[in-house]
């Protein structure tokens, strides 16, 4: 038996934050991260709708990019003193993220971070809260999905939680809020968004429901993510919706290793910290090349090549003009095309290439993978993304 969740309501459009003013509760904890939703106002336009709405309402904000373990500890226990009827975050992926590891420590306090660690094994939520998502960046899509990711910075790994208890009672992705959004952190969402929906489509766990979302998805960033970089309002709108899609897909068809690389190099090297969706972008065309060995996976990175508009005498063509297609945008993007042009050391990415390749193996998203992966292949497959050589194996 396979299943489909999504949040129950979806609030979509310019203006929608304004459906804040017709939720029924009493108490809210308003999550947020380092305080662009304050500037540009739409902290006090929230708090505004919410006290029109009766609701009584508590900040918890300041959530570091990449959120700790400590920081969903201090916020859960900040819910336990105040008791909200519910958790809403306002922000990128990071508050949003963290506000769903924290809706479960204010529902269960003994629980430890080491217990939700194995996916899918979280406690029946809901007991004291409900959870609304307004996303402002347009990359995670973690307002729809089944998804969180928390860094423990001490052992130096992320951690990819997943329950479909952790799935937001209602989104509001109101595009405005993504207006704010600089170049850089536009490429990189973007990235990561077309991440979601490409590993979301050959992923062993793909479906007739989750399909249509994924090549949609994939579609719209393709035409959109450009002008979009370049600050065009309506394609920011489109990128908006675009990356939604692809969370709808991935939350229920799962991930690859794009995604287990990503995890677990964000934090690991002392040079400088990988952005989640720069990482995506950098992995993204050699993992397609591992995953082409596969005949099925080939099939599918195919059927997406076709689906955009690519012309190819066959897979194995297709598949090379998808990588090249993806290679040219993050050229134009200026996101780097290895580890090595990001800027991370040799000798430390040798000497730790063993432990990272086994923690990526082992790492919540390697289980949907089209093609199977040793830790030896993994790292041999890191050091290709390291020195910018092709996959051949």
């Amino acid at each position: 038996m396979a299943r489909f969740t999504l949040p129950r309501d979806i609030y979509y459009g310019k203006d929608t934050l304004a459906e804040l003013k017709n939720l029924k509760g009493n108490k809210a904890v308003l999550v947020l991260g380092g305080g662009s939703m304050k500037r540009f106002g739409f902290v006090d336009k929230a708090i505004g709708y919410l006290n029109e709405a009766g609701i009584e309402v508590k900040l918890f904000e300041n959530v570091e990019p990449d959120p700790s373990v400590e920081t969903v500890m201090k916020g859960a226990e900040m819910m336990r003193q105040f008791e909200p009827d519910w958790i809403i975050s306002m922000g990128g992926g990071s508050p949003i993220d963290a506000a769903k590891a924290m809706w479960v420590f204010y529902e269960y306090p003994e629980t430890s971070f080491e217990e939700i660690i194995q996916p899918f094994s979280f406690p029946t939520l809901r007991k004291k809260a409900k959870f609304l998502a307004i996303p402002s960046t347009s990359g995670t899509a973690t307002e729809v999905t089944a998804f969180s990711v928390i860094t423990d910075y001490a052992k130096g790994i992320k951690y990819p939680l997943a329950d479909f208890n952790i799935t937001p009672d209602m989104a509001i992705v109101d595009p405005e809020l993504a207006e704010t959004m600089p170049e850089k952190l536009t490429a990189h969402t973007g990235m990561d968004a077309l991440t979601h929906a490409i590993e979301a489509y050959v992923s062993t766990l793909n479906s007739p429901f989750t399909d249509p979302l994924a090549l949609k998805a994939i579609s719209m960033v393709f035409e959109y993510l450009p002008k979009s970089y370049k600050g065009d309002k309506s394609a920011r709108e489109q990128m908006h919706y675009a990356q939604c899609l692809a969370g709808m897909a991935f939350s229920n068809a799962l991930l690859g290793i794009v995604h287990s690389m990503a995890h677990k190099t964000g934090a690991a090297y002392s040079t400088g910290h990988i952005p989640h969706g720069c990482a995506n972008a950098i992995y993204l065309p050699y993992v397609i090349q591992y995953n082409a060995q596969d005949k099925t996976a080939k099939a599918r990175y195919g059927d997406i090549a076709r689906f955009i508009g690519i012309d190819g005498s066959d897979d194995d063509a297709l598949v090379a003009a998808l990588c090249k297609k993806i290679d040219d945008y993050n050229t134009d993007l200026h996101i780097p095309h290895t580890l090595k042009e990001f800027g991370i050391q040799e000798d430390e990415f040798l000497e730790k290439l063993p432990n990272v390749a086994a923690l990526a193996v082992s790492d919540a998203c390697t289980g949907s993978n089209p093609r199977p992966i040793t830790p030896d292949q993994m790292a041999a497959l890191l050091r290709c993304t390291y020195y910018g050589t092709k996959v051949e194996f």
